[in-house]
């Protein structure tokens, strides 16, 4: 909960609170402070606990953690029945970018790096035209 406070920070907050609340009041307001925090603990538990019975057996290992998005991305992204492992490691970006920037500019790239990946695409050549007799086929549940 307190991870991030330095110890310069936490000097600065107990010399406060001596100075707000008094010597002789300081001990009260800390055990106040840590029953009411104790409270919210066992409330938000008691409210996991009740919401995990009602939604039964098949969300037994069901997480609240899991419902912030990061997490919830994060754990997809490493799921090993996707593979998405390997497309991450066999995608190079830099490498990319910089046949997309040569292909933009009409400039040829290293040749034998993109023979590995089954030749290199013209982005610089327009898509050709179908003939004028090529029909596109009917579809009758189109129409």
């Amino acid at each position: 909960m307190f991870n991030d406070i330095g110890p310069l920070e936490l000097v600065t907050i107990i010399v406060l609170a001596v100075l707000v609340f008094g010597p002789d009041k300081l001990p009260k307001v800390i055990q106040d402070v840590t029953r009411t925090i104790r409270k919210i603990r066992e409330f938000s538990e008691s409210a996991k606990h009740d919401i995990r019975e009602e939604l039964g057996p098949e969300f037994k290992d069901f997480e609240f953690e899991d419902l912030n998005p990061k997490t919830f991305i994060r754990k997809q992204l490493d799921n090993e029945d996707l593979g998405l492992k390997e497309i991450r490691n066999g995608f190079d970006l830099k490498k990319e970018m910089a046949e997309v920037t040569d292909a933009v500019h009409g400039r040829d790239s290293d040749t034998s790096s993109s023979s590995s990946s089954g030749g290199r695409i013209d982005m610089t050549k327009k898509p050709e035209l179908p003939d004028r007799d090529d029909r596109p086929p009917f579809d009758a549940d189109a129409t």
